[in-house]
């Protein structure tokens, strides 16, 4: 009981608030998102799914791989037997198809 008491930032919801006048109860705001937030997350990750599939394969495996996987150069390099100026150069081609189908799927609302 004696460590519960310790704790510094922890608090009871059933205890009120006391004001100057009356005691007010707490009131407590859900920071997680709202449900069109979630929609909307979802939506956008659905529309970036498809353009990332709709990317060539050598692009997008190592755009997948340095992104999404989180490798370096050199082991994105060495997995795919190809060599670090060529991982380099394919990602930034990757970056650039992607932006462009992005843009112009948002431009006019419509898959490209």
């Amino acid at each position: 009981m004696r460590l519960r008491k310790r704790r510094p930032n922890q608090f009871s919801l059933d205890e009120p608030i006391e004001g100057d006048t009356d005691l007010f109860p707490r009131e407590l705001e859900d920071w997680g998102p709202t449900p069109e937030q979630k929609y909307a997350q979802t939506e956008m990750q659905g529309i970036v799914g498809d353009v990332i599939d709709r990317l060539e394969p050598e692009f997008r495996i190592v755009f997948l791989l340095r992104d999404f996987e989180e490798l370096s150069t050199q082991e994105t390099a060495e997995a795919l037997g190809i060599s670090m100026p060529a991982v380099k150069s394919r990602l930034l081609r990757a970056r650039l198809n992607l932006r462009e189908k992005l843009n112009r799927h948002f431009r006019q609302g419509a898959p490209n």
